[in-house]
Order: structure tokens, then C-alpha cells, then sequence
């Protein structure tokens, strides 16, 4: 992308996440896309950073690796102290089990599982019982306390993504990884989703990681990273929306061939 110039943002001493001269390249010869180009970031705890950039840019490769999702070709990233370069694909399993939450846009909740059923799923894939008490404590902390026995069929789609932050949220992850949460949702839910993950922020101090399309999502963030062509170009911190939506447009037009 012509005119922007990558930025290096290593975050401070209480970084959770960090990545340091991130790559990654699919294919090869004249076919390869390089998806992420030398990505130096930090992220702190307790802070919740939203991820955009124009289509094709590195967001979603940038969650995957950042999630131990994907290896980089290059580069290291170090979660909680962790360096995922040096752990094997069943230790990065058992990593994403124990320290990693996940929601995405689709919710991926199984429809023959009531939510209970469904929050507690993460614990009986990682060989324990669930803790009715703490399932329940999991749905409440969503809003959906009195919806333990409703199947995803019986739930507004709004509810089915609280159900599915619940079932992230239920081993208490380290860093939890947001793909578009409200991108199936109509703007009502999109305004309960984002609030939850707010307060999770402000009052579990729980570290997230949001990429979304959307500047009114992205808003919410107590920054906003923006890719350009794999690289980070830019960092706004206490983001609005205009703001986002004036630097997306100025990337996009960047990237538009004269």
C-alpha cells in the first residue's frame, strides 16, 4: 500500500500477548500472499484492542497466530511468558484449552446442547466435570441465568453470542479472541454484545482482542489497530467512531489504484 509506513508498538512491561517480527506467507513462488510482514505489537492486560484494516490486510492471520491457531514462518509470539514456537500442536491445544477464550461470529453453539450444556463444554474437552455452580455463575455474568435450559433454537441470536462469550469465558482464560462478534447480529444485539465485552473489560479486567469490520464495534476498544498489506500502520488510542471510520477510509483510499 503505497504512502504507509508500518508502526512498531511493543506495549509496556504488562504485556499478556506479544508478537515480535510476526511473518507469515501462504504459498510460494509468484502465487505467495504475504499475509503478516514483520509485526511488532504488545498487548496489555486488562485492555481490550480492536483489530481492522481493508479486506486482505492480516487481520484474521493476525488472531490465528496470535492464538496459536497458526504459526508464523518468522518472528515469536509469547503469550503470558510462553513462547508458542516452543510447544507441539497437542501443547498448543491443551494452551488454547486453558488460556485462551474464543467467540466468533457464527457462535458455534451445538444445537442439540442446551446453553448449560453448551458453556460447559470447554471443561469436559479438557477432562473435567463441570461445576454446575460455575456454569450457572458463567450465564449469569451474561445476563442469561434464567436461559440454562434453552437450546441455541429457543435463543434470540444476541443471546446465542452471550451464550457463546459464557462458554469462553468459563476457564478463565488469559486473553480472550473476538472474530467479529456482532458482524450476525442486528444492532440492538450488536449494542448488548459490545457492552458485555466492555464491562468484561472494566470489570473482570479481562484481556481481549476484537477484529471487526465495524468502526461503531471498534469504538468500544480502548484502542484500535489498523493493517495495511500484513504490516500494522497505524494505533489510535480512545478511539470514536468517526475517527475509525475517517482512518479506514483513508487506508482503503491508499490502497486504490489511480
Amino acid at each position: 500500500m503505497v504512502g504507509v509506513a508500518p508502526v512498531k508498538i511493543t506495549g509496556d512491561d504488562g504485556a499478556v500477548l506479544r508478537l515480535e517480527d510476526v511473518h507469515r506467507t501462504y504459498g510460494t513462488g509468484p502465487e505467495a500472499v504475504r499475509a503478516l510482514r514483520g509485526v511488532d505489537v504488545g498487548f496489555d492486560r486488562g485492555t481490550f484492542t480492536a483489530v481492522m484494516g481493508p479486506s486482505g490486510s492480516g487481520k484474521s492471520t493476525l488472531l490465528q497466530c496470535s492464538a496459536g491457531l497458526d504459526r508464523p514462518d518468522r518472528g515469536r509470539v509469547v503469550l503470558d511468558g510462553t513462547d508458542l514456537a516452543g510447544l507441539t500442536e497437542t501443547q498448543l491445544t491443551v494452551l488454547r484449552r486453558q488460556r485462551l477464550g474464543f467467540v466468533f461470529q457464527a457462535f458455534n453453539l451445538v444445537g442439540s446442547l442446551t446453553a448449560e450444556q453448551n458453556v460447559g463444554l470447554p471443561l469436559r474437552l479438557a477432562g473435567r466435570r463441570p461445576d454446575r455452580a460455575e456454569v450457572h455463575r458463567a450465564l449469569a455474568q451474561v445476563g442469561l441465568g434464567e436461559r440454562a435450559g434453552h437450546l441455541p433454537s429457543q435463543l434470540s441470536g444476541g443471546q446465542q453470542q452471550r451464550v457463546a462469550i459464557a462458554r469462553a469465558l468459563i476457564t478463565k482464560p488469559r486473553m480472550l479472541f473476538a472474530d467479529e462478534p456482532t458482524g450476525a447480529l442486528d444492532s440492538s444485539s450488536s449494542r448488548d454484545v459490545l457492552a458485555l465485552l466492555r464491562d468484561l473489560v472494566d470489570r473482570e479486567g479481562q484481556s481481549t482482542v476484537m477484529v471487526t469490520h465495524d468502526p461503531v464495534a471498534a469504538a468500544h476498544a480502548d484502542r484500535v489497530l489498523f493493517l495495511a498489506d500484513g504490516r500494522i500502520v497505524d494505533d489510535l488510542p480512545r478511539p470514536t467512531a468517526q475517527q475509525v471510520a475517517e482512518r479506514m477510509t483513508a487506508l482503503e483510499t491508499a490502497g486504490t489504484p489511480a
